[in-house]
């Protein structure tokens, strides 16, 4: 079985474990703060690790929470899911993502969290949870990832293939980025890249930081080829080129890299050599689900459902993510989420908001915690 962080890689604080049994995962565990406290489940989107939380843990277990953050299915160390191309997807769908979660709470004896808070895929994941029990989940944050509400009963099978064919007719022929990691080849892609897998998430994470100046999002007139277009190309790809490719062009030069305090080359590492070790397939069966809308029925029994506990979106104001679903953020705060507190948009972030400003995410996580 696949060790856990030692503590010569952990933050002062944080330690690691390796839980079984957890719908048929073995689940690698991040942990701060001491049992019996009030909880907080952080949960990590693509492509992190609940090393992403690293900045965040010991601030909120400083302020008397027991914080959990684990390696979601499909990523890290945690163990038990198929990371082959042709696997059944059907575990990989969000109901079954909830459950995980539930059943990692059951095997640590813990009855409800104070909040589920996720970034990212994980912001999806904590919606869902959020949405579905509500007496486990008290509260909500998300972060990145407006969350627009379950899907209409009415909702297609399959998303409409109409937009594909429209973005690869523009002169600048595009492609969007979920259709892309749904491929075959998008993980030798990314795993094999000419660049390496170190060079390529430097790139890849520098894209779509608040330090990429060019990042200046704005609402997007609706879902159509022109106006996602107007996106960065590590959302709207050029439709002949990879992900490793799109994004070596952005690669930081050597001084960036040395001034870059949010993701040292060190705390880089511990991403990359993951990565180099597992592949990016298990992260990207994500997206596979959600373009085949594998799962989508069951999604459809929540339809018009809403998250009436207490919830709150944080994102860095440079990050594309808030918009890249045109009216997500609009139905979120007026519709889905009635009781949501507020939305903060943080100067100088991206989209890697807990790491580019731990400090500002730590204080409004603690404020909205206690409050």
């Amino acid at each position: 079985m696949m060790a856990p962080f030692g503590p010569d890689i952990l933050p002062a604080g944080i330690r690691a474990r390796m839980v079984p049994d957890v719908n048929g995962l073995t689940v690698h565990l991040l942990e701060a703060g001491e049992p019996g406290h009030p909880c907080v489940l952080l949960l990590h989107g693509f492509p992190e690790l609940a090393w992403s939380w690293r900045k965040v843990m010991p601030g909120l277990a400083q302020a008397g929470y027991r914080v959990l953050a684990p390696d979601l299915r499909g990523y890290g160390r945690t163990t038990g899911w198929d990371a082959a191309y042709d696997t059944d997807l059907t575990p990989f769908g969000l109901c079954n993502e909830v459950l995980d979660m539930l059943c990692l709470l059951a095997r640590l004896d813990i009855p409800h969290v104070r909040a589920v808070v996720g970034h990212d895929y994980g912001a999806s994941v904590a919606a869902w949870c959020a949405l579905t029990r509500p007496d486990i989940f008290r509260s909500m944050t998300i972060m990145s990832a407006p969350f627009g509400g379950p899907p209409d009963v009415t909702a297609p099978a399959v998303p409409d293939p109409a937009i594909h064919r429209a973005l690869s007719l523009l002169d600048r022929p595009r492609k969007h980025y979920h259709w892309y990691y749904s491929t075959r080849e998008a993980n030798a892609d990314m795993w094999h890249c000419r660049q390496g897998v170190h060079d390529f998430l430097r790139a890849y994470y520098h894209h779509k930081s608040g330090d990429w100046a060019p990042n200046k999002p704005f609402r997007l007139a609706g879902w159509t080829a022109e106006a996602l277009a107007r996106m960065p190309t590590y959302y709207i790809m050029d439709h002949d080129r990879t992900m490793a490719e799109t994004v070596a062009p952005e690669m930081p030069t050597p001084s960036e890299i040395e001034a870059n305090t949010w993701l040292t080359e060190a705390e880089l590492r511990i991403y990359s050599s993951e990565y180099q070790r597992t592949g990016f397939q298990g992260g990207l069966q994500h997206y596979r689900v959600r373009t085949a809308g594998v799962g989508l029925a069951e999604l459809k029994l929540f339809a018009g459902r809403t998250i009436d506990q207490k919830s709150m979106f944080v994102a860095g104001r440079s990050d594309w993510g808030i918009y890249q679903a045109p009216g997500a953020i609009e139905r979120m705060q007026e519709v889905v989420c009635p009781s949501m507190t507020g939305v903060h948009l943080l100067d100088g972030a991206g989209h890697w908001v807990q790491q580019e400003k731990a400090a500002e995410v730590t204080a409004l996580l603690v404020d909205f915690l206690k409050g």
